[in-house]
């Protein structure tokens, strides 16, 4: 099948083609970082306008790029929620457009499921798995016993690990999005030259709390007559940055033998870090199990992401039709809430 996949769930345009749910011929996006880091932090508003001008030309990019033209795309798949709500609108009525005009099937598709399924386009992996999905909005355990079907077993009870990093960022000075500098900065720091906490490591459950460890940093900082540079700088982000991969890679491990687990994915924006990569790498040889994360291309806000679930869904014949709609606040496993119809 030949899919065109759009995404529009935050401050990322893009748009795929994508072959049998496997084979990228095209994967679009248009940034508006630059945009927003005048604000620090997203702008719904200025998200939503900014969606609406990129839209057709992100779409016309990824469709000239593979090569194709729209009357061979045979199916949709669009990012129904969770996110923006004016964002999300924007992506789902040029789906809608497309599909009416086109006569041609339409599915929406979860944000998380995207990013928990993105490896499979660069390498197969089986069913169940365990799923650590983290992002600037989400840092959520997931068991995944294949399309569909998702049950949550721990999340963030506060920021999440995305946004604990930028947040930080912002603290130090870094500007927004920080999180890509917290990781350069950290691989010249000493990870260990401040104790910052490790918040709900041993509560019992797999939840993650990241408030904590933000406000940690800033009483940190207040201590100090200055904003910290040089190698204090490297050492205050290497420091925080340990304090999160920790948090992480051990609730990651307990979900792992709570669950029977030998196949692990880690995908989202954070996934791309270099020092939860390097942690997770060193934890799955310790443990002798799979390991799958995504190229950092892979692990951001894409469309490409969506077409593997799309696929399957409109293989088995599912159709969201016209009546689909965004969806704000979304539960990744209330299967039965996914608003379209199977033969």
């Amino acid at each position: 099948m030949l899919l065109l996949s759009i995404e529009t769930s935050c401050d990322e345009t893009a748009a795929a083609v994508v072959s049998d749910g496997r084979c990228i011929l095209s994967n679009i996006v248009s940034s508006q970082v630059a945009i927003h880091a005048e604000y620090g932090g997203v702008v719904p508003e200025i998200a939503s306008r900014k969606h609406l001008e990129m839209i057709t030309p992100v779409i016309r990019q990824a469709i000239d790029k593979a090569n194709v033209n729209l009357s061979e795309i045979e199916g949709i798949a669009v990012t129904r929620g969770p996110g923006l709500m004016g964002a999300l609108l924007v992506g789902i009525s040029m789906a809608k457009s497309l599909s009416l005009a086109c006569d041609i099937p339409l599915v929406g598709i979860h944000h998380v499921e995207g990013h928990l399924l993105a490896g499979f386009l660069e390498q197969p992996l089986e069913f169940p798995f365990l799923a650590l999905v983290i992002s600037g909005g989400h840092s959520h355990l997931y068991r995944v016993d294949g399309y569909g079907y998702y049950r949550t077993l721990g999340r963030t009870i506060d920021d999440a690990a995305g946004e604990a990093f930028d947040k930080t960022a912002t603290l130090l000075g870094l500007g927004y999005p920080g999180g890509a500098m917290i990781d350069r900065l950290a691989q010249d720091g000493n990870p260990e030259a401040f104790k910052f906490p490790r918040p709900l490591l041993h509560d019992g459950s797999l939840n993650f709390s990241f408030s904590g460890l933000k406000t940690a940093v800033l009483t940190h900082l207040k201590k100090q007559s200055h904003l910290p540079e040089g190698s204090e700088l490297n050492d205050v982000c290497a420091s925080f940055q340990a304090a999160v991969c920790d948090v992480l890679i051990k609730k990651t491990v307990t979900a792992m033998k709570q669950e029977g687990l030998n196949r692990l994915v880690i995908g989202g924006g954070v996934a791309c870090n270099s020092g939860l990569r390097s942690a997770a790498g060193k934890m799955a040889r310790q443990m002798g199990i799979a390991l799958q994360i995504p190229s950092p291309k892979l692990c951001g806000d894409n469309a490409a992401m969506l077409a593997v679930a799309g696929d399957a869904y409109l293989s088995a014949g599912c159709n969201n039709g016209l009546g689909i709609d965004a969806v704000a606040t979304w539960p990744l496993d209330t299967v039965e809430n996914r608003g379209f119809s199977c033969e």
